[in-house]
């Protein structure tokens, strides 16, 4: 048979490595799409929540509570005075390329309760242990709306917390860890400022919004990409078992031609071995 040579060790290991390939290029494709359809859903979720209507933060969180996923970003209002005795800045946030910090004010809401609020962005100072010029927060009583955010970790945010800061200065806005040096109760997470009443100027720089992107777009684009590698692979192997197949009968045709094209009287030694045997017992072998 032609296609005998499918059982050759050469063409078994081929086997073998497609048929790895292919289970290992679906499940490649299938994370990528599964990455698809977590961002485009929290792309989906940041958008409502940014767009929707500011709600009091507090009923959203709580004393000692986390911010759950589904409010992440979300619009949210609070009154109060800020606590500029316990501000606290947040070492290496970046913004519009410079290095920076994000300036973590509480804002007393009453009853014992208080919320951080992000204030902004400030330019770091000549060093990086120096104290940024910070515009101090606005006096009085406010009201404040901002972004929900939960609280920061390492796992979170990559960031790895250290000792030995300067005072006044953390790594993480990890807000159980802050509530420990407050006076007071702090909600779960902090407050992403983006619009204060009364205004206060001067003002750290606003937090951009985030950027979320296209939604997974990528991620999508990956998932078609490994499963047209599906189709190229076993297309692959197909055209090179035709190839080899076409080749070997091409071999055996050109084989059988030469057979048939041999010139008469020309076999060999063998043919010209029995010639002499007939002549031999016939009586007409010449001495």
């Amino acid at each position: 048979m032609v296609y005998r040579f499918l059982l050759t060790p050469r063409w078994l290991g081929f086997h073998v490595l497609v048929l790895l390939i292919i289970p290992a290029f679906v499940l490649l494709g299938q994370w990528q799409f599964g990455r698809y359809e977590e961002r485009s859903s929290a792309t989906t979720r940041i958008s409502a929540n940014m767009a929707a209507t500011a709600t009091p933060v507090a009923g959203l969180t709580t004393p000692g509570g986390v911010v759950r996923e589904a409010d992440g970003y979300r619009t949210v209002t609070a009154s109060g005075t800020y606590d500029a005795a316990h501000e606290l800045l947040v070492r290496r946030r970046p913004q519009n390329g410079q290095t920076g910090f994000y300036v973590l004010t509480p804002l007393v809401t009453g009853q014992g309760t208080a919320v951080l609020v992000n204030r902004g962005w400030v330019q770091a100072g000549a060093t990086a242990d120096a104290r940024p010029e910070v515009p101090p927060p606005s006096t009085g009583h406010v009201t404040v709306t901002g972004r929900l955010r939960p609280a920061e970790s390492e796992a979170s945010s990559g960031i790895r917390n250290r000792p030995g800061l300067p005072p006044g200065q953390i790594l993480l806005i990890d807000t159980p860890a802050i509530r420990a040096g407050l006076p007071y109760e702090l909600l779960g997470g902090y407050v992403e400022l983006t619009a204060q009443s009364p205004a206060a100027k001067p003002a750290p720089a606003p937090v951009p919004e985030p950027d979320i992107g296209g939604g997974g777009g990528l991620n999508l684009a990956y998932g078609v990409q490994w499963w047209v590698f599906i189709v190229i692979a076993i297309g692959g192997w197909y055209f090179l078992i035709r190839r080899e197949a076409a080749d070997r009968r091409a071999a055996a045709s050109a084989h059988e031609d030469r057979a048939d094209q041999a010139p008469e009287g020309e076999d060999g030694p063998e043919r010209a071995a029995q010639d002499d045997l007939g002549h031999e017992r016939s009586g007409t072998l010449g001495p």
